[in-house]
């Protein structure tokens, strides 16, 4: 982890996010709202084949009336993880460089409604079949899940090769999230972010 000098913090651009992802790297903020990038080892991925709801929480996502939906509110799903997280882990300029990295397709929102409101969802940033899942939020009881297994069905179908969830924790974990050492990690990076892939669009 290198911590962005205070003096002069570069600007977070889309093309320097880019660039940092396809090689492994990732921003965050600390407590202070100073920007660090991460490249951790071991690194934790989701393998597309477990994201599946069992049928106890399909019923009970009918039932509680949620739907989900891919990119229509990408800025509100991030600013809702930046109030569940806190506003110096996901920093105003994030915020700004993700949603125009958004604009040129290269990030992603999956969103959970109930009743007209937004009430789960989460981001992530993609390069070619690889998806770097960023942060996610619930309001209600399985909004959350609701999204990823939505945005995990996506990706299996348009041939997505690689689900990075960058640290294991007890949810992830709990969803099927699995630790691999980084330079396996990166292997499987190099071969998706080249891999053709189109999220939108037949």
């Amino acid at each position: 982890m290198t911590a962005v000098p205070r003096n002069a913090p570069p600007p977070l651009t889309p093309e320097l996010l880019l660039a940092a992802y396809a090689r492994g790297y990732f921003p965050m903020g600390d407590e202070a709202g100073t920007i660090h990038w991460h490249d951790p080892d071991p690194r934790a991925i989701l393998p597309l084949e477990v994201l599946h709801p069992n049928a106890r929480f399909r019923r009970a996502s009918r039932s509680s009336g949620l739907h989900c939906t891919l990119d229509q509110d990408f800025a509100g799903v991030m600013r809702q993880c930046a109030v569940t997280h806190g506003d110096t882990w996901i920093t105003e300029g994030m915020i700004s460089a993700y949603t125009a990295l958004h604009a040129l397709g290269h990030a992603h929102s999956a969103e959970t409604w109930q009743d007209g409101h937004l009430v789960g969802g989460l981001y992530g940033v993609r390069i070619g079949a690889a998806f770097f899942g960023e942060s996610m939020f619930s309001r209600v009881s399985n909004a959350s899940k609701a999204a990823l297994y939505h945005l995990a069905a996506h990706l299996r179908e348009r041939g997505a090769l690689l689900f990075d969830t960058q640290y294991a924790n007890d949810h992830t974990r709990s969803l099927g999230a699995v630790e691999i050492p980084r330079d396996v990690f990166k292997a499987r990076l190099i071969a998706a972010v080249k891999a053709p892939f189109r999220f939108h669009g037949p």
